[in-house]
């Protein structure tokens, strides 16, 4: 059974930076994306960013490219991100996710098959 546990959430100031880990376990596929989306309240779940976990490749939505950052470590099976110059409008629960052998990336929260339980982050202004 595929499992995804995030970790690094916290109460934090704005302004400064943040990492999220996501750690996967029990995954049998071999060519899979894993994203990061955001949940504020009141808001729908929103997409962050993603990367191919074989390739690399990452991608990212508008609103936080340039500040945000997706990597992963294959021999941790983790995948990361890093997040600067927060802002209070981060705050929200955030989420990791992965697919299951889907050929393309989404940005869509139905294109991915399992899901964290996600980490609370809330940025002071």
């Amino acid at each position: 059974q595929v499992q995804l546990v995030e970790s690094g959430g916290g109460l934090v100031q704005a302004g400064v930076s943040l990492r999220l880990s996501c750690i996967v376990s029990g995954r049998t596929f071999s060519n899979y994306h894993m994203g990061w989306f955001r949940q504020a309240p009141g808001k729908e779940r929103e997409f962050l960013a993603a990367i191919n976990w074989s390739a690399g490749y990452t991608y990212y939505s508008d609103s936080v490219k340039g500040r945000f950052t997706i990597s992963r470590d294959k021999s941790e099976n983790a995948v990361y991100l890093q997040m600067t110059s927060l802002k209070s409008e981060d705050t929200a629960v955030y989420y990791c996710a992965t697919d299951r052998n889907r050929p393309l990336v989404s940005r869509r929260t139905d294109g991915y098959d399992y899901w964290g339980q996600g980490t609370q982050v809330t940025v002071s202004s």
